[in-house]
């Protein structure tokens, strides 16, 4: 049962996100494996699904047509939906051409990776060895080998072997982080929980499905156990919700740790430095820090890339200085035979450092998360190349200093800089720090962008920041929010041995979740060899668990404040996620019956006022209830309707000219149509209205030709062949470039009478509704005109945006959690997310709003 509300606040319009400047998609021209479908109808087939029994009246095939097929896997050209149509090119086209670039441009996009990318593992030279020795004091020279060694294999297992060598190689289409994982894994595993999934969504050229075989037998016994447990989906949901909350946690923690360390060695130039003043210091930093991200990754990279090229270079200097200096025997650290000592000697107290030693690898989820603002060489090589060589030579400095010096464990870093350059070393180090505390800041722009696509995020205004590179992102709300909570944290936590304890925590929390959704990958998607899979599971999931214990061990000390950030960010995320799927599925089952819609007739119990409504809703199939609720309340609907569903499939990017999937609901006479508007989590949407409703209209448009042209195609066929039943014609759709897409189902039946109720036939025979085996193709060419025609005259009388803005509520009966989730938490979250209805620039003049409100 539900309740219905009329209101005048902001619908949704949607699950679209809003974005600032729009771009254009690249479509691939490789040829795939795809779906080949039979129609076979299975006996629960229910058709008020979509609303029109495409099988008795005629007019195309319907979603759940789709959806009750045996399916088979065939070789095919590109992938082409004979329901989806060419939209118009927008200028300022989404293009990444970063691997196609000069050389010239790859070296400036080397400089600005160092900008973006390597900020914070660039700067854990600062704190790691401080930490360490805090934590498990030197007691002789081999003490300061062991730890060594220990940073040493830590920087080769975690940053080159893990991230570098396999999880690069997991992006989805050029994109990082956790969610990016998720939706790789959805795509090729129904394991979405909001059940909004169509099966024309697979032929997005995007989608790149592999073809089983006898080798991928373990891929497809993974596939379905995923698919058939609601557990396993729920477990997986939460997996990716908890690494994501660790990212937005780590988006906090960084900044403080680089920034107070950085600041920190005030302490060692100059004697009188307190700490207080250090602390007041950090926060005005991190003040202008925040302040200056709207500036973009692009600008700033470009910017501060030379920065962190200096700083890079004076490690590797300094590094060289003090080996010289001091004791170049710490060579010796790569023999890693001396971890084993080090424990040895230590015991727990060597169990402790791992927590600090895990500092030396802060960074590395976002050479992943960062993954979007450039290429997978670009990252890889400069890491490989420049990055890894400087972080080596500067610890080994450090451990060539320390080992004569034990007493200056505390500032390691600046106690180990040469007196006549110590000044200039600490301006470039602060410079950096800021640099580091961007790295994490925005890999978590990139992260939220993708969640709230996927559904699992509240809505936020999304400004992109570059017109060439569509990934870069700027989040205004998030942005000062993570200050806020940054500048709670460090005012709480003052002291950087603790502060490094909750960047352990939530670096950690990051490396295991992407460690096995990577080795889920690797399973379902990749296929890879199963010793190779077990090899980094156990090798990696080992080695961020034994870090993982150690930091744990210390969580009293004040780092717990991170994992209390991170389960309310995660609390928040599985709120909204729930709350959206409930809607969804409830918004699915009081969906109308085409029964009732049929029993209207073609004027729907009302009167058909001239021009265009666009009903916006966020049901994929179906007719939405809230229509109903139109149809009741006022006097007169549009002479045409389309039920528009902006839709995010998990994909990265949709090709324009995949963008759109339109549907014909009910007989021809009705005008109703359903336009699925389709959107990969990096697209960028922000059309003007008009702009919008041309493209829609001359979409509309091309999808009643190509229609037209299959009834012609399907009439020649009946003329043509005697081989076959008519009932069981092949369609046969040809590509724009040129190749011949058959699809084994059965094309539009008007032309058999006898599936056609007898007012029906009344109906399309007065509208033209196909024309007979005995028509004249005139009579269609007429027929096509003359709907065309309908539509230009529609469009002249107006086009007015009808949002449906649906609301739940739990019922009286309901348990008091639920209804503390869904009345309050839910109902708070919704109300102050971003409307859909922003991203609309359309006048009040032309804007109709109607609340519904669903008891669940």
């Amino acid at each position: 049962m539900f309740s219905v509300e009329e209101g005048s606040s902001g619908g949704d319009g949607g699950s679209e996100m809003d974005d600032e400047i729009t771009g254009d998609g690249s479509t691939s021209s490789l040829s795939r494996w795809v779906f080949d479908e039979k129609n076979d109808y299975d006996e629960d087939y229910d058709d008020d699904d979509d609303g029109y029994d495409e099988r008795q009246h005629g007019d195309v095939d319907s979603d759940e047509e789709d959806d009750n097929v045996e399916q088979r896997l065939i070789r095919t050209s590109p992938a082409v939906d004979s329901f989806d149509v060419d939209a118009l090119e927008i200028p300022g086209a989404q293009k990444n051409d970063i691997e196609d670039s000069s050389l010239g441009r790859k070296l400036v996009l080397a400089l600005q990776t160092l900008g973006v990318v390597f900020g914070d593992i660039g700067t854990s030279p600062l704190y790691t060895f401080s930490v360490m020795f805090n934590r498990s004091p030197i007691n002789d020279k081999e003490d300061v080998i062991g730890a060594l060694s220990l940073v040493i294999y830590t920087l080769i297992l975690l940053p080159l072997v893990k991230y570098v060598f396999f999880v690069l190689w997991a992006n989805d289409d050029g994109e990082g982080g956790t969610f990016a994982l998720y939706s790789l894994i959805c795509r090729h595993a129904n394991v979405s929980l909001i059940p909004n999934q169509l099966p024309s969504d697979a032929r997005i050229s995007g989608f790149g499905l592999k073809v089983p075989s006898p080798e991928l037998e373990r891929s497809l016994i993974i596939k379905e156990k995923l698919e058939a447990s609601m557990l396993l989906k729920k477990l997986l949901l939460i997996l990716v919700l908890a690494g994501t909350a660790m990212v937005i946690a780590d988006a906090v923690v960084t900044p403080a740790m680089s920034v107070m360390s950085a600041i920190g060695g005030l302490k060692v130039g100059v004697g009188a430095i307190k700490q207080d003043q250090v602390l007041v210091i950090s926060v005005s930093f991190l003040v202008i820090l925040f302040s200056v991200q709207k500036y973009g990754a692009s600008k700033l990279g470009l910017a501060l890339g030379p920065a962190l090229l200096l700083w890079f270079f004076c490690l590797a200097g300094i590094g060289i200085y003090n080996l010289a200096k001091y004791d170049s025997s710490v060579f010796r650290a790569f023999n890693p035979a001396h971890i084993y000592y080090f424990f040895k000697r230590n015991s727990v107290n060597a169990w402790y450092a791992l927590g600090g030693c895990v500092l030396c690898a802060t960074g590395s989820e976002a050479m992943f998360a960062d993954l979007s603002y450039f290429s997978v060489h670009s990252i890889q090589l400069t890491f490989t190349l420049l990055v890894l060589p400087c972080l080596l030579l500067g610890y080994l400095g450090q451990a060539a200093y320390l080992s004569e010096n034990f007493s200056h464990a505390g500032n390691a870093f600046f106690s180990s800089v040469p007196s006549f350059i110590f000044w200039p070393v600490f301006l470039i180090s602060n410079i950096a720090a800021l640099i580091a505390s961007r790295a994490m800041t925005t890999a978590t722009f990139t992260c939220i962008k993708q969640s709230i696509a996927l559904g699992c995020f509240p809505r936020l205004k999304i400004i992109h920041t570059s017109k060439k590179f569509i990934g870069q992102i700027y989040i205004p709300v998030l942005n000062w929010f993570l200050l806020v909570v940054c500048l709670i944290v460090i005012c709480s936590i003052s002291n950087i041995f603790m502060i490094g304890n909750a960047y352990g925590i939530a670096e950690l929390g990051i490396m295991m979740t992407t460690t096995i959704l990577v080795t889920l990958i690797m399973l379902l998607i990749w296929q890879t060899n199963i010793i190779v899979v077990c090899l980094f599971a156990i090798v990696a999931l080992g080695v961020e668990l034994m870090f993982f214990s150690s930091v744990l061990s210390s969580v009293a000390d004040g780092s717990w404040i991170i994992l209390v950030f991170a389960a309310i960010m995660f609390f928040i995320m599985y709120v909204w996620n729930y709350g959206s799927k409930l809607k969804y599925e409830t918004e699915v089952q009081k969906k109308l019956p085409m029964d009732l819609l049929r029993e209207l007739g073609s004027n729907l119990g009302t009167i058909r006022a001239p021009g265009i409504g666009l009903l916006y809703n966020e049901l994929a199939k179906g007719v939405p209830a809230i229509f109903g609720h139109f149809l009741t309340t006022l006097p007169a609907i549009h002479s045409m309707v389309i039920f528009v569903c902006i839709k995010y499939v998990p994909v990265p990017s949709v090709p324009q000219s995949e963008r759109f999937l339109f549907r014909r609901v009910c007989p021809r006479s009705y005008h109703l149509f359903r336009c699925v508007a389709r959107y990969g989590y990096k697209d960028v949407r922000k059309e003007n209205h008009q702009a919008f409703e041309q493209i829609l209209i001359e979409s509309l448009e091309k999808f009643i030709r190509k229609e037209a042209q299959e009834r012609s195609l399907e009439s020649d066929g009946d003329n043509n062949t005697d081989s076959e039943d008519d009932t069981t014609l092949s369609r046969v759709l040809i590509a724009p470039n040129g190749s011949v897409y058959s699809l084994g189902v059965p094309l539009l039946a008007e032309h058999l009478e006898s599936y056609m109720r007898p007012s029906e036939k009344r109906s399309s025979m007065d509208f033209g509704a196909g024309p007979s085996n005995e028509a004249p193709a005139l009579d269609a060419e007429q027929s096509l005109e003359k709907e065309l025609s309908f539509i230009h005259k529609a469009k002249e009388s107006g086009v007015v945006y009808l949002l449906g803005h649906g609301d739940i509520r739990a019922t009286k009966d309901s348990w008091f959690l639920k209804k503390l989730v869904i009345n309050y938490m839910y109902a708070f979250l919704r109300k102050n997310s971003r409307r859909g209805i922003t991203n609309l620039s359309v006048p009040h003049s032309h804007l109709m709003q109607v609340g519904m409100t669903y008891m669940v």
